[in-house]
């Protein structure tokens, strides 16, 4: 841990340290001062897959494992076994439907205590899900090939057939590795499943909280994306209530994982920021992002970006609105750890990504509260986090 405070230190990022000043770019305008940071682990890089679901909601329980057990010290679990089951039932349902429902990369917060809480947990140091260490995460021709035999075993007509899986499985084998039942952690034996119980922590205790009209405020909701593939349910609450249960989740100590829409022009990773501005401000983009979201994305370029302009006020209705004409999609998840506050007194939550550290902020971001309340799709918390009025609504 010396080594990655020092780092941060260097970089004006002092873990638990509030009251400092920071900028997302280094010719930046922006002043940021921080109000809040809470303990997280390294930042890592997804590589070229749809995985940051994995990365962002292991990198949140990370952080709750340190809080719960008052350390600040990460015990970094492998986002590559949640992959792998998920990717295992995820196929087995998508031939239970006839190819019905979704089978991509891409999967939901809800993917994870699923996983867990059925198969267990390990270190990323036990399984880290690449051959060599110096390689990079890339399941896209793996993932050709995993199409390929569920769509053959669709066609069959044959339902769950132990040759199809056993080719499934074979695939996921040679291209993430074969899963530990029993590993060796800091001298002590385990399970994947021992494992878990020994982390302190409950996935029974972790919801997720939306924000659309199209349901019922208050009451549980599917959330109406194509990589929820388990069909699990959400709290649909009010989008400033959304944004108040982040923030009261932050000032409490607890860390928020984030999923949004970050293919806007005003989402900018190299830039370390993530804004709404208004009309008056020009943003250029050349490029494209890629179709996992998993990279810097499009080059996009503004002086939005290094110095404040004024921001969309947004409302319900417009939040609504994009959703349903489909400019507010389901493309990638994050980790809230932090916030602070501009010149003049603007929330900006700060995020950590998983796209490695080459921009400014060495992979962080700053996220406006405008561009927080248009473009999330769900956050996924402690119902501790929660505030006690707002828990009552809700019944948790």
């Amino acid at each position: 841990m010396k080594l990655i405070f020092t780092l941060f230190l260097c970089l004006g990022f002092a873990i638990g340290t509030n009251a400092q000043s920071f900028k997302n770019t280094k010719d930046s305008k922006y002043n940021f001062k921080q109000v809040q940071r809470l303990s997280a682990s390294p930042v890592e890089s997804q590589g070229r897959t749809g995985t940051c679901w994995s990365f962002s909601a292991l990198s949140f329980l990370e952080s709750e494992i340190m809080r719960i057990k008052k350390s600040d010290d990460p015990i970094v679990l492998s986002e590559m076994f949640i992959v792998r089951k998920a990717y295992e039932e995820k196929a087995k349902k998508y031939v239970r439907m006839d190819g019905r429902t979704n089978f991509g990369e891409g999967g939901a917060f809800h993917d994870i205590p699923f996983v867990i809480k059925n198969f267990g947990i390990v270190p990323r140091s036990v399984y880290s899900g690449l051959k060599k260490r110096k390689d990079v995460y890339n399941h896209g021709s793996m993932f050709d090939r995993l199409d390929s035999i569920v769509q053959q075993a669709n066609l069959s007509g044959n339902g769950i057939q132990a040759e199809w899986l056993a080719a499934y499985n074979a695939e996921l084998d040679n291209g993430i590795g074969v899963l530990p039942t029993n590993f060796k952690y800091k001298g002590s034996n385990y399970t994947p499943r021992t494992f878990y119980n020994s982390l302190g922590i409950d996935m029974n205790n972790y919801v997720s909280l939306t924000s659309f009209t199209n349901h019922k405020i208050y009451q549980k909701c599917m959330l109406q994306i194509p990589d929820n593939w388990l069909w699990d349910v959400s709290y649909n609450i009010k989008v400033n209530e959304l944004f108040e249960s982040t923030l009261h989740a932050l000032k409490s100590g607890y860390t928020v994982a984030w999923g949004a829409d970050v293919s806007e022009d005003g989402f900018s990773f190299r830039n370390g920021i993530a804004i709404v501005p208004a009309s008056d401000a020009q943003i250029k983009v050349e490029g494209k992002d890629n179709k996992n979201f998993s990279d810097a994305g499009a080059d996009k370029y503004s002086a939005a970006f290094l110095n404040p302009v004024r921001e969309v006020e947004v409302t319900q209705e417009m939040r609504q609105k994009a959703y349903d004409e489909k400019q507010t999609t389901d493309d990638h998840g994050m980790h809230i750890i932090g916030y602070s506050v501009d010149r003049k007194g603007r929330y900006f939550f700060l995020v950590k990504n998983s796209w490695g550290t080459s921009n400014y902020p060495e992979g962080y971001l700053y996220v406006s509260e405008a561009y927080f309340k248009l473009k999330t799709i769900n956050i996924y918390l402690h119902k501790e986090a929660i505030q006690d009025q707002l828990r009552s609504k809700l019944g948790l």
